[in-house]
């Protein structure tokens, strides 16, 4: 539930990610999205009964909890592209390094990437700079251009949808451990990238000024 007194707030973040969707394509300016996702790693406690004729391969119920991980999911929408980056933690400076990477690795001839990610508290420029000298941290914010997700909105974010794609076409069974997560990640998202496929996002500002007109602040003209 949003408060009243901050409709506006809410409603000027969410026309800024909105009007960023709907940018033309422009490998010099990519649009890229960022979010990250909690996991358990899980392990089995007995022997699962094989597969047979007519019976699928069956598991206990029981099972051990072995640690966590986190998944940091980016997607370039309009590209059709997207990369798991599996990491024990989301620090500032687990998210520094992404960010550190999504520049110079995946996107080096880029003349800026147009980050869209949520309010986080480690979603600041502050994280670059806890993490690298001055003058790195400068020169990696000089190629982002970055826009936030509303709070309570970060359902904007189509990371998020990414996310969820992955949860369920590559986190249906138990993972034990991270070199399983790491594999599992990987080929999930080299299986999309290589189907091209992409998130259709339709949700446009007009869209929202019509189906979430309670959420705008009421004016009058004088």
């Amino acid at each position: 539930m949003i408060p009243p007194e901050r409709n506006a707030e809410f409603v000027a973040s969410m026309e800024d990610v909105l009007e960023v969707y709907r940018r033309p394509y422009d490998p010099k300016r990519p649009v890229v999205c960022l979010d990250e996702q909690p996991v358990q790693l899980v392990r089995e406690t007995r022997r699962p009964i094989l597969a047979k004729s007519g019976q699928p391969e069956r598991y206990d119920y029981e099972y051990e909890r072995v640690g966590t991980a986190v998944n940091f999911m980016l997607t370039e929408p309009l590209g059709g592209r997207r990369k798991v980056s599996v990491r024990t933690t989301k620090t500032a400076l687990d998210l520094a390094a992404e960010v550190k990477t999504l520049l110079d690795v995946d996107y080096p001839n880029a003349d800026q990437v147009v980050l869209v990610w949520d309010n986080l508290n480690t979603h600041t420029p502050a994280s670059l700079y806890k993490a690298f000298p001055p003058a790195e941290a400068r020169r990696l914010l000089d190629r982002l251009e970055i826009h936030y997700t509303p709070k309570h909105g970060s359902w904007l974010d189509i990371a998020k949808i990414e996310l969820s794609v992955f949860t369920q076409q590559g986190l249906d069974r138990r993972i034990p451990d991270l070199e399983t997560l790491r594999r599992e990640a990987t080929a999930w998202a080299e299986r999309r990238n290589a189907e091209q496929a992409s998130v259709d996002w339709q949700f446009t500002t007009e869209d929202a000024r019509t189906k979430l007109k309670r959420l705008y602040p009421q004016y009058k003209e004088k």
